[in-house]
């Protein structure tokens, strides 16, 4: 693929993963240029500084953010693809305006991510976390337990959507009682659960899991004022974004007693989140790894370069998230 006699540029920003074997098998045999950045995401400016130097038609990112600078810049750029689902790094306004069309993988990950909230809330409900390290520190006392049978909990799911009744199906073999909220249309099919707005669900559930988007609406929509609205003792988890959940409201209401833990695989501040929320006794945090298996990171790398390809030969995207001003 040429123009102006030139071979288009994939420019990779950054990766989390060893190498780049995968997307360069996929992406050079299509006649394009593979470029990569270092695998630790860069700066906004570090970023604009690398597609200045590699001219782009397509940039895949991870987590580095594409500026709408980034955007502006290359000659030719077609394609904005996001090595993920979340879409928060990207410009993606800049992007339409541009002409760009923005992508991403929406489904590699649910087997993934469902796992680990399941996981969390099992760790929570059982105590493993303290358990272990109270055996290894040598104290071994079962009479200190103070545990939940899963089966009465209640769940509140925010955000069902591939993930959230992924998460929904796994939980439903417990017997809680699933409950959800969703910005559009609950479409809990033959799942059961109840749909119910957000204070209701807050109110009603001993679990909260958040599988919800971060956007302008969603930006700290877990503040001081709906966390006082779950249920005293209830256990929060997000393993969406960590701007969701405003740090110094859940630092308060665990301080205080109103919420018996978190469970955290994404946190605001990452990758250097707040020691007196990360070194806390009743929070499990794991550092954004929710997605993460050797299948997964698989699965997202072929499918995210061959979209590239696909993008850069004229053919239609699988996974498009925006509509490009056709006019640019």
């Amino acid at each position: 693929m040429q123009s102006n006699g030139k071979a288009a540029v994939v420019l990779v920003t950054d990766y989390a993963w060893p190498d780049l074997a995968i997307e360069r098998e996929i992406i050079e045999p299509a006649g394009l240029v593979l470029a990569a950045g270092p695998s630790a995401p860069g700066s906004a400016a570090e970023i604009e500084a690398l597609v200045r130097e590699t001219d782009p038609s397509s940039i895949l990112t991870n987590w580095a953010p594409v500026s709408a600078a980034a955007i502006a810049w290359p000659t030719r750029l077609r394609h904005v693809g996001r090595l993920g689902v979340g879409l928060d790094n990207i410009d993606v306004a800049a992007a339409t305006a541009r002409g760009a069309l923005v992508t991403n993988v929406p489904d590699y990950c649910v087997e993934e991510v469902s796992d680990h909230a399941v996981a969390l809330l099992l760790a929570w409900a059982r105590g493993l976390i303290g358990f272990d390290a109270a055996v290894k520190a040598g104290v071994w006392a079962p009479a200190s337990a103070s545990l939940r049978r899963v089966r009465d909990l209640t769940v509140g799911i925010v955000g069902l959507g591939r993930i959230g009744r992924r998460t929904a199906e796994k939980l439903a073999a417990f017997g809680v009682r699933l409950v959800a909220h969703n910005r559009g249309p609950l479409a809990a099919g033959d799942l059961p659960v109840t749909s119910m707005g957000l204070d209701d669900l807050l109110a009603a559930s001993d679990v909260v899991i958040i599988h919800a988007p971060l956007n302008a609406d969603s930006h700290h929509l877990f503040d001081a004022a709906r966390i006082g609205r779950m249920r005293p003792g209830a256990l929060l988890i997000n393993v969406s974004r960590g701007p969701i959940v405003d740090n110094a409201a859940l630092l308060a209401a665990l301080e205080r007693g109103h919420l018996s833990g978190a469970g955290l695989d994404v946190v605001e501040g990452e990758p250097s989140p707040p020691p007196a929320l990360a070194g806390r006794a009743d929070v499990i945090i794991t550092p954004h790894v929710a997605f993460s298996s050797a299948a997964s990171l698989a699965e997202l790398r072929r499918r995210a370069a061959q979209e590239a390809v696909r993008v850069l030969s004229g053919e239609p995207a699988l996974h498009p998230c925006n509509q490009p001003d056709a006019r640019r």
